[in-house]
């Protein structure tokens, strides 16, 4: 898998292709080994060649960024997967069920009619085919916009769970933010931006004339007033890995001369309960075997994930969470590509390539003509 090291060591390790490799470390910490893989990260510099994105691979058990790659509309630039927010799309999906059962407000077999769309009034949400009414954990593997609209919107106006949608909508923040959304998470390297995760403060002055679930309803969805980088995604992906907890993520190597700080070791604990894991975890296995990243099934190892296709002003951006193996991951990760459609169109196949090049040690011929294919592709 490579060993750990600085820099310009990397580079210097792959004359080969000295051109990507100089590219996939460009504006990486000098100063000490890293806990960067040059090989996962030479691959995701290689798959964003001609997009706008980022690729965060992360070590579930101890917060070591595998791979942080990215290319911004400049060029290559490290930093764009710690300061650039994005609408989640539905890989949001994820927190908010783990919200909901948490909260006592739906269980695995809460079941809600969708007919491949949602319709109120003039409103109108297009879903991805699958039967109706459909419960909980298909309701994740299909990534069905409706069962998420409906239960987030009825969390908000539940008024018998909250004295107020203030309270519902500030307990919904406090949840997100404990598995490391809308906020710096504390990553070793400077400029670590944001994002947005309303609160009822936010929505008075956004909404000065009143405001409901309904209002509100497309944070369910991962829509509207939420935004975050694609490092606290992957963060996401490592606090359901963990089935609760996360390290913050960091990019030195411990050394020595230079131990790592404190809070690099001290797991912190999200709001959720332990049991609402399981059938989210499920929910993620079940898109792979037959719902939405059905794609990139493989009988090497179990492989959880939550496809996100976000609406922007132009074209969808495709993305992706993640890890795997299922039982013990070993990696997490997460995927944007601006404007590149749907999740499962770059976002999930890319994602499948880093983790079998970091599972597997290489990728197979079949993959690595995937690989081939998906970085020719230009994303304007």
């Amino acid at each position: 898998m490579g060993m750990l090291l600085p820099a310009q060591q990397m580079v210097a390790q792959q004359k080969t292709q000295p051109t990507t490799m100089q590219r996939a470390v460009q504006e990486l910490p000098t100063d000490g080994p890293l806990t960067i893989r040059p090989l996962l990260q030479q691959l995701g510099c290689r798959l964003l060649t001609g997009k706008t994105g980022s690729i965060v691979a992360i070590k579930p058990q101890t917060g070591e960024i595998l791979c942080l790659a990215t290319n911004s509309p400049e060029g290559f630039n490290t930093k764009y997967a710690i300061t650039r927010p994005y609408p989640p799309g539905s890989t949001l999906k994820t927190a908010n069920a783990l919200t909901l059962l948490s909260e006592g407000l739906v269980n695995r077999d809460t079941a809600i009619p969708c007919d491949s769309v949602f319709l109120d009034g003039n409103i109108r949400v297009k879903c991805h085919k699958h039967r109706s009414p459909i419960k909980l954990v298909d309701a994740l593997a299909h990534s069905c916009n409706t069962w998420f609209l409906v239960s987030f919107a009825s969390m908000i106006n539940d008024d018998f769970a909250y004295e107020s949608h203030d309270e519902a909508i500030d307990t919904w923040r406090a949840y997100m933010r404990s598995m490391g959304l809308g906020g710096p998470i504390g990553i070793d390297f400077p400029g670590e931006q944001g994002g947005l995760l309303a609160n009822s403060n936010y929505l008075k002055r956004r909404y000065p004339n009143g405001w409901d679930g309904k209002t509100v309803m497309w944070a369910g969805m991962g829509q509207g007033d939420v935004t975050v980088t694609i490092l606290q995604l992957c963060n996401l992906a490592v606090s359901i890995a963990n089935r609760g907890t996360w390290l913050p993520p960091h990019i030195h190597q411990e050394t020595p001369e230079r131990p790592l700080a404190e809070r690099y070791k001290t797991p912190r604990q999200t709001k959720v309960k332990p049991e609402a894991y399981e059938p989210v975890i499920e929910g993620m296995r079940k898109a792979v075997e037959y719902g939405t990243a059905y794609s990139i099934n493989t009988s090497a190892y179990q492989i959880c994930g939550k496809t996100g296709t976000a609406e922007t002003a132009g074209p969808d951006h495709s993305l992706f969470i993640g890890f795997a193996p299922m039982k013990n991951p070993q990696i997490a990760i997460a995927v944007c590509i601006e404007h590149g459609g749907f999740g499962a169109d770059m976002a999930a196949p890319m994602a499948s390539l880093i983790m079998e090049q970091y599972l597997k040690g290489d990728l197979s011929k079949k993959s690595e003509q995937k690989a081939k294919r998906l970085a020719a592709i230009k994303v304007k």
